[in-house]
């Protein structure tokens, strides 16, 4: 599938998506003649920073996705799993009446939010018995406790568990922040298991790869448009338009 990068976006921001209050924005093409392609896209742990994600948001929907990005929060109680769950069940129920696919719909996160999207598809009793299209995991690590589920990724593939569905991998080769073998760990336990994947490494940072920077007076990503940061977030938004078209290599 050929993303088409020509198209215009239009953004719906700040609904409220569930009890908590929190809120998430829409980006989608201005023109689908049909429901769009869907993709629930979660920041990592920093509160309630769906800002950051918007510069990847917005190149997503340019190739014809539509792209939810909630806020949540991970230092709640308990680490922001109410909210990711919360955010997840309103894609379900109201991603048909914005303009996108509500039954099946790539689930995908960066840094913390990567392994909280295959935790998902590990244990979907967690989420109904729901699994969504695919996985997109984009600069994560999966060693620990996914915070949608509170186990390991790589200990339930290690204990059997099957994620049901392609997962796909960007890290870039120069993050400093979660190096890249922690996704090479994670294709390494994939491809052992029989399972379908794929693995990019762009040549950007941790930051880079959702085509921002890290600005330290701020604390926090904010968008570039260096070169390298731009070529992995067209990477990055090339791997969810694949994911949602059902394109891909094994």
């Amino acid at each position: 599938m050929a993303p088409d990068m020509g198209m215009a976006v239009e953004t719906e921001r700040g609904l409220v998506y569930g009890p908590s209050g929190k809120q998430l924005d829409v980006y989608r093409p201005a023109e689908a003649s049909r429901p769009a392609p869907t993709v629930l896209l979660w920041h990592g742990i920093g509160p309630d920073e769906r800002d950051v994600l918007e510069p990847l948001a917005r190149t997503a929907a340019a190739y014809g996705l539509m792209v939810l990005v909630p806020d949540w929060r991970s230092d709640a109680a308990d680490g922001g799993r109410a909210h990711l769950l919360e955010s997840l069940a309103f894609a379900r129920k109201e991603a048909g009446g914005l303009g996108g696919d509500g039954e099946s719909f790539v689930l995908a996160g960066w840094s913390a939010g990567a392994g909280a999207a295959l935790g998902v598809a590990l244990r979907p009793e967690s989420v109904e018995g729901w699994r969504p299209r695919a996985v997109v995991g984009v600069a994560g690590r999966y060693d620990l406790p996914a915070r949608t589920t509170g186990a390991a990724p790589l200990a339930g593939l290690a204990a059997g568990r099957d994620p049901g569905v392609p997962v796909h991998l960007v890290h870039g080769s120069r993050d400093t922040v979660l190096d890249a073998g922690y996704s090479r760990d994670l294709a390494e336990a994939l491809r052992a298991a029989g399972r379908t994947l794929t693995l990019q490494e762009p040549e950007t940072d941790h930051a880079g790869v959702i085509m921002t920077a890290y600005d330290p007076a701020a604390d926090r990503c904010v968008p570039t448009t260096a070169e390298h940061a731009v070529r992995a977030g067209r990477v990055v938004a090339g791997v969810l338009a694949e994911a949602g078209g059902g394109g891909g290599a094994a």
